[in-house]
C-alpha cells in the first residue's frame, strides 16, 4: 500500500474526506477480508490480483484473475502504430513492485496530439489544469474502482506498468469513460421455442456484435461518453449508430427508429459491470473504463422490429450465439459471460470450478 501521503497528493482539498474515508477501511481490514467484500470498490493500487473483487457489480468472479486485466494492456505493436511497448515481465506490473531500471516508451498519437475537441491538451500545456479523481466541469475524471494516484501530474494506471507512458489513441488523461450495450435475446427454433445446448441442457443466449473496423475484431457495439452526457444515452445512442446505422437514416426512419430503441432500452435490464477495461490502447497515463449493462429481449419481439444494420465504427454486424468459445475485443467475452451466469444460459461445456475460498 501507498504511503498515506501519496494518496493524498493524488486528490484535491473536496477529495480529501474521501480519501481518508477509503484509507480508513483499507487499514482495518486484512487483505483476505478485503478480498471478500466484493461490492465495496478498493484503493485502486492494489495489486492485480485483488482487481477480480472490484465488479462486476453484486458478483465475485474470476478464479485466475491475476493477469486478467493486464494482458491485452501490455502487447505490441501499440495499435495502428509499429511502437513496441517496453516488455513488463508479469512480476513487475504490480507498481508495488520495487522496478527502478522501468523505461517505458513515451508515445501519444499525432492524432491526438493534433488537439481534436474531444480530447485533453498535454500536461505541460500551461493552459490545461486537470481536476483529477474528480468530475472536471463537463469531464468525467473519477474511476469507478476507487482513487488512482497522480505522479508529476500524470495519473497513473491503477491496474499497473503497461510499458508505455503518454496516451496513445486515447483521448484524456487518466480514465476514458466508455459504455457498452449488451442486447440479448435468446435463441429459438422455427417454431418460436427456446434452444438448449445438448450437453449442458441450458437455453442458449445470443447478443448484438459488431465487427470492429479500427481492428476486425468482433466486440459488444459501445463508445465513448460525452462530456455531460448520462450513460443511459451513451448505451442508446451507440447502439444505434454502430448497431442500427442510424446516422445515415432519414429523418423519418430516425424517429421511428428512435420510438423502438426507446422500447427496448426501457426494458427489464441490470449493470453487468463497471470498471477498468484490458485495451490494448491502455497506457501508464491514460486507460478505458466502461459501463457494460445487459439489455434483454425476453420475447424477441422487439428486436424483430429493429433490423440489424452496421454503421460508424462497425464493419458487420450480426447475432451470435454466447458460448466459451467466442474470442472477442478487449475482456468483452468476460462481460459476456457474466450475462449467462445471470441469465442462467450456456456458457461452458466443461462445469465451471468454484473459486477459492
Amino acid at each position: 500500500m501507498l504511503p498515506f501521503a501519496t494518496v493524498l497528493r493524488a486528490v484535491s482539498a473536496p477529495g480529501l474526506a474521501r480519501a481518508v474515508a477509503v484509507l480508513s477501511v483499507a487499514v482495518v481490514l486484512s487483505p483476505s477480508a478485503r478480498c471478500a467484500l466484493c461490492r465495496c470498490p478498493p484503493l485502486s493500487n492494489f495489486s492485480a490480483a485483488h482487481w477480480s473483487h472490484l465488479h462486476p457489480v453484486n458478483m465475485c468472479d474470476s478464479c485466475n484473475i491475476k493477469n486478467f486485466y493486464h494482458n491485452k494492456a501490455l502487447t505490441s505493436p501499440y495499435p495502428r502504430s509499429h511502437v513496441e511497448r517496453t516488455h513488463v515481465p508479469a512480476d513487475k506490473v504490480d507498481w508495488l513492485t520495487e522496478w527502478k531500471d522501468y523505461q517505458p516508451v513515451e508515445y501519444t498519437a499525432v492524432s491526438i496530439l493534433s488537439g481534436p475537441q474531444w480530447a485533453d491538451p498535454q500536461v505541460s500545456d500551461k493552459s490545461f489544469s486537470p481536476k483529477f479523481n474528480e468530475r472536471d466541469g463537463e469531464v468525467e475524471r473519477t474511476s469507478w474502482n476507487g482513487l488512482y494516484v497522480v505522479e508529476n501530474g500524470r495519473p497513473r494506471n491503477p491496474a499497473g506498468r503497461t510499458g508505455l507512458t503518454g496516451r496513445g489513441l486515447l483521448g484524456r488523461w487518466g480514465p476514458n469513460h466508455a459504455a457498452d450495450p449488451v442486447v440479448t435475446r435468446w435463441k429459438r427454433d422455427r417454431s418460436g421455442n427456446k434452444i438448449a445446448h445438448p450437453v449442458t441442457g441450458k437455453n442458449i443466449l445470443q447478443f448484438v456484435a459488431i465487427k470492429r473496423r479500427d481492428c476486425g475484431e468482433w466486440a459488444i457495439p459501445g463508445g465513448m461518453v460525452d462530456p455531460g452526457e448520462k450513460i443511459s444515452a451513451t448505451l442508446k445512442r451507440e447502439f444505434g449508430e454502430e448497431a442500427l446505422n442510424a446516422l445515415q437514416k432519414s429523418p423519418e426512419e430516425k424517429a421511428e427508429l428512435e420510438k423502438q430503441l426507446q422500447r427496448l432500452f426501457s426494458q427489464e435490464h441490470f449493470v453487468v459491470y463497471r470498471g477498468y477495461v484490458d485495451d490494448p490502447r491502455n497506457t501508464d497515463n491514460a486507460w478505458m473504463e466502461t459501463e457494460a449493462v445487459n439489455y434483454h429481449d425476453e420475447t424477441g419481439e422487439t428486436m424483430d422490429n429493429l433490423p440489424l444494420e452496421a454503421g460508424d465504427d462497425a464493419g458487420m454486424v450480426k447475432w451470435v450465439d454466447i458460448s466459451e468459445k467466442l474470442k472477442l475485443y478487449a475482456n468483452h467475452s468476460y462481460f459476456i459471460k457474466l450475462v449467462t451466469e445471470k441469465r442462467g444460459a450456456h456458457w461452458s461445456e466443461e462445469p465451471g470450478r468454484e473459486c477459492p475460498e
